[in-house]
């Protein structure tokens, strides 16, 4: 099972919208996950318990700075599955879930 924490500002709207994209693009892909969402601000504190972060890409600097050691998909559009799915189908081959 792969934990997913999807990433906005707030952790309220786009980040929820970004978790149910990414749990369609999951399902479609057979592929078991625990997802959530959360602010920006929180990433240092709750990505402990999860083995990725999902976010827009106008986040990356600030997420880098966590040093979570998790792998980061950013996305240009957070509802967009066909770029979801090409983007997480990589990070997932390499950890070896697909």
């Amino acid at each position: 099972m792969v934990r997913i924490l999807t990433v906005c500002g707030n952790g309220l709207g786009s980040s929820f919208a970004c978790q149910m994209a990414i749990e369609s693009v999951l399902k479609k892909l057979d592929v078991s996950c625990k997802l959530d969402h959360d602010g920006v601000s929180s990433v240092a504190g709750t990505a402990r318990n999860f083995d990725m972060i999902v976010a827009a890409e106008n986040f990356k600097t600030q997420i880098e700075r966590y040093d979570t050691g998790l792998p980061c998909v950013y996305l240009k559009r957070l509802v967009d599955k066909h770029e979801i799915e090409e983007k997480l189908v990589a990070v997932l081959k390499e950890m070896g879930e697909l």
